[in-house]
């Protein structure tokens, strides 16, 4: 599958299970031309109010602007922020078949207050304990149900560190994905780092990695990426790491492949969502069963474009595709 045009064409085909954390970026957009009496604080004249899906929703919203078709599930607050996260996947027209409302947990939001065009101030509302056991069992039980019936070509963990995977769950999502001989992709978190055995594909950020297995370096060259992530790579009995190096490019290191896909030069405007664009056509290239180069290349490729727009966009597939045939065919 050398061909550009046919890969993409093929993600038109593919169903991705996403499971991890969800929320609501909430927006107050508006002026600022006093102090307030009270404390030394700006006095900010709401004008828009926009509310986004975020986390791993953010994930399905790029497999969606792909072609593929995303079907998410997590756990979330059975609450009014939680009403309005299912109304933004409808309006969307995702599935919401794999979401569970919880009366022990609350819908994460995190409001941003700008004024000016400067974020002032954000507010996250927020629970980060792990599901309680009732809540595990039923996600699980979701899980079972969707890969039975959707036959995703791949599962995505996407984890924020809010609580709704664990090291048992992750586990045994594994094991289910193992036994029906799907891929699974990983973008983790600090909390759970070393509970990810046996995932096809680990991808952190350079930042995550340096926190997930304890070491600190200056320059990541492929020398020093390959003597820290070959032993933690067979540790964990992943397949294949994936690591995102910023304006490094990208590391990818199997059994018989350690290279980095250099970064292209662009014009950098806004890094919010890259890794959120880099995991999820990295998940599509696995489910295709393309090479980890064709994997790392696309996926560095995905994440540079999003990060020429301002705030957290999906990848434009058109666009990607346009450039990857100047690139890569």
């Amino acid at each position: 599958m050398n061909n550009i045009q046919k890969i993409f064409e093929s993600f038109n085909n593919l169903k991705v299970l996403i499971i991890g954390d969800v929320m609501v970026d909430a927006y107050l957009w508006g002026s600022v031309d006093r102090i307030s009496p009270e404390a030394p604080v700006p006095i900010v004249a709401v004008k828009k109010r926009e509310s986004r899906l975020g986390g791993a929703a953010n994930v399905a919203i790029n497999i969606q602007s792909m072609g593929a078709i995303p079907v998410l599930c997590s756990v979330i607050g059975n609450d009014r922020n939680g009403e309005e996260l299912i109304n933004l996947m409808k309006d969307l027209k995702m599935s919401t078949a794999g979401m569970i409302q919880s009366s022990e947990r609350v819908t994460t939001v995190k409001t941003r207050v700008i004024g000016n065009n400067h974020q002032l101030l954000r507010v996250d509302d927020e629970v980060m304990h792990d599901l309680s056991s009732k809540e595990q069992s039923a996600i699980l039980h979701v899980i079972n149900q969707l890969i039975e019936k959707e036959k995703p070509a791949v599962v995505i963990f996407e984890d924020y560190d809010k609580g709704v995977l664990n090291a048992e769950l992750i586990n045994e999502v594994v094991a289910i994905c193992k036994n029906a001989n799907i891929p699974t992709a990983v973008d983790p978190k600090k909390k759970n780092f070393n509970a990810y055995i046996g995932v096809d594909l680990f991808k952190p950020n350079l930042i995550e990695l340096k926190q997930g297995v304890k070491v600190d370096f200056k320059k990541p060259d492929i020398e020093t990426l390959s003597a820290i992530c070959e032993p933690f790579r067979n540790k964990q009995q992943i397949k294949t790491m994936m690591v995102t190096l910023s304006e490094h490019g990208v590391y990818i290191g199997n059994e018989t492949t350690k290279n980095i896909i250099p970064a292209h030069v662009r014009n950098i405007s806004d890094v919010s969502g890259a890794g959120d664009t880099v995991i999820s056509v990295a998940a599509l290239c696995l489910g295709l069963g393309l090479n980890e180069i064709m994997i790392a290349s696309l996926a560095n490729l995905a994440g540079g474009l999003v990060c020429e727009q301002v705030g957290v966009v999906p990848i434009d597939k058109e666009l990607l595709m346009k450039e990857a045939e100047q690139v890569l065919a």
